[in-house]
């Protein structure tokens, strides 16, 4: 079906009703875990450092590759206020194929270096199962799955690592070209994609508070229909779990924008902050500072909301 901006925007619903922006739609004190740490996430979102140890990343191409640069973008990260790293040995989009084999070479001895000089939980990026096994072994706490879990020892890896997870929506998989993605209702296959894969979760017995939900803008969406799911943040964030929102430098930003993406920065934080209003509470993203300035802002403005409607209510 076409779209248009008139489908996403404003914040209504197609009945003309606003949308629900009340930050404590998750209910309170929403915790996250991540390894031995937690996050409060009821209105501070966290900042999801990438970091991408492939030679071909849609972003920096390979920029970081060498690791003395990946160590020092990992420093960087930290000192900007990520509050954990997101390392990824496989790029999303189509390439060159990478070997089981290949993956782990690029993606253990980097968290083992990255758990050694960080206080700070780290992901990996990967689909494979045993990618993630060897990861949490390193000292990794949550895998990021872009798969949707496809692989069906992912969840009973994670599980018996007491580790984290993220479920993300994709039509197809990893690494497969879906230029002409079609939905019967877009946000509802969404949400039914995602309640579904975090029930998979819990049943490998998986804690909620160590499960994340991302709708994968960009991963098998057009660009309006990224927009469209931005815009629907609330629901998703309603679905009970912390929403990621994976905007940082995304296609659909800089072809709105008409410019690189690497002239994006002020788009990506536009995104993050309409994402956090609805209610993402993760925010995966190649500049940490930013983000974490964005993120805090939100932050209070929800608190104040809070408040206000607290003594409203009185």
């Amino acid at each position: 079906m076409p779209y248009s901006f008139d489908d996403v925007w404003p914040w209504t619903t197609g009945d003309g009703a606003n949308v629900d922006t009340d930050p404590t739609r998750y209910g309170e004190d929403v915790i996250l875990e991540l390894g031995s740490t937690r996050f409060d996430v009821t209105y501070r979102a966290l900042v999801m450092g990438i970091l991408n140890r492939t030679p071909d990343s849609f972003y920096d191409n390979g920029q970081y590759w060498e690791f003395d640069d990946f160590l020092r973008k990992a420093e960087g990260l930290v000192d900007g206020g990520a509050d954990f790293l997101d390392v990824g040995g496989v790029k999303a989009g189509p390439g060159d194929e990478v070997t089981e084999q290949e993956e782990l070479d690029r993606v253990v001895p980097a968290i083992e270096a990255l758990r050694s000089r960080f206080d700070v939980p780290l992901s990996i990026d990967t689909w494979r199962a045993s990618v993630l096994q060897a990861c949490l072994e390193a000292g990794a706490s949550l895998g990021n799955d872009i798969s949707g879990f496809a692989d069906p020892d992912y969840l009973s890896v994670a599980a018996d690592h007491g580790a984290s997870v993220v479920a993300t929506h994709i039509r197809l998989a990893p690494r497969v070209p879906d230029p002409d993605p079609i939905y019967s209702d877009l946000v509802a296959n969404v949400v039914e994609f995602l309640t579904d894969r975090a029930g998979l979760a819990e049943a490998a017995g998986i804690p909620k508070e160590r499960i994340i939900v991302d709708a994968g803008l960009d991963l098998g969406k057009t660009r309006m229909m990224s927009w469209e799911l931005l815009h629907s943040s609330a629901p998703l964030a309603s679905l009970g779990y912390p929403l990621l929102l994976s905007a940082s430098n995304k296609r659909f930003l800089f072809e709105l924008l008409e410019t690189d993406r690497h002239d994006i920065e002020a788009g990506t934080m536009a995104a993050h902050t309409v994402g956090i209003c609805l209610g993402c509470r993760v925010l995966r993203s190649h500049d940490a500072k930013a983000a974490r300035r964005t993120a805090d802002v939100a932050a209070r403005i929800l608190q104040l909301r809070a408040e206000a409607s607290t003594a409203g209510a009185v």
